[in-house]
């Protein structure tokens, strides 16, 4: 019996298992910080760098929700035990908007660039998101008008810039896509509480301006 439990626990531990890390990490989202989350599709099996979805041309592999849909995420603690207890490798999708945090995205290294421009200006920031093609720096939730009137106010706005609010998504660590794997640039400090996130005008604002002290134009994002 004692060999049975101990082999038991090595499994459990293992990482590239799926099912503990994926279900803690779905656990902590949805029960301790209040995140609504849902299994997104997977990448396709005969090839992880194509979607599981029905289209050939998808340009997220594995990295956002269909079966179910966006409006199905919650923080239900038994709905996000079973989802994950029947589908422990599916990458975990956050609903952005309402009360859960929104999100600024680039590409990553243009993003590098900015981050690294930001630490010198010793700024805040909240938690921040990486997969191999883009990062994506959390924000508190905004309104559809209070973005446009942030960007109305601007000359200049990288066009690769992805802002994603209500109705968005992002695809939280350690979710593994077809693009391969996501997981902190910037980790939550650790603790039950959910993460501080900054505004979104401050991000916004500092970003742009990193990008334009950089020498970073809308064409190389």
């Amino acid at each position: 019996m004692r060999e049975i439990l101990g082999r038991r626990r090595r499994l459990l531990s293992r990482r590239n298992d799926g099912r503990p890390e994926m279900l803690s990490a779905a656990l902590t989202f949805a029960t301790q910080w209040q995140w609504p989350v849902l299994p997104g599709v997977a990448p396709d099996p005969q090839g992880r760098a194509r979607c599981g979805c029905p289209d050939p041309e998808c340009t997220v592999p594995g990295a956002h929700p269909f079966d179910p849909g966006l409006l199905a995420a919650t923080t239900d603690e038994r709905m996000a035990r079973w989802w994950w207890t029947n589908r422990p490798t599916a990458p975990i999708i956050l609903a952005t908007g309402g009360n859960a945090p929104c999100a600024v995205s680039l590409p990553a290294p243009a993003a590098a660039r900015a981050l690294a421009a930001l630490d010198l200006k010793e700024m805040r920031l909240g938690p921040v998101i990486a997969s191999p093609t883009r990062w994506a720096l959390l924000v508190k939730p905004y309104s559809l008008e209070q973005l446009g009137e942030l960007l109305y106010a601007k000359d200049f706005v990288p066009g690769s810039l992805r802002f994603h609010g209500e109705g968005g998504y992002v695809a939280l660590p350690p979710s593994e896509t077809g693009q391969g794997g996501i997981h902190w640039e910037r980790a939550p400090l650790p603790g039950s509480a959910a993460p501080w996130v900054p505004d979104v005008e401050a991000v916004v604002d500092a970003v742009v301006e990193a990008l334009t002290r950089t020498g970073v134009s809308a064409p190389e994002l």
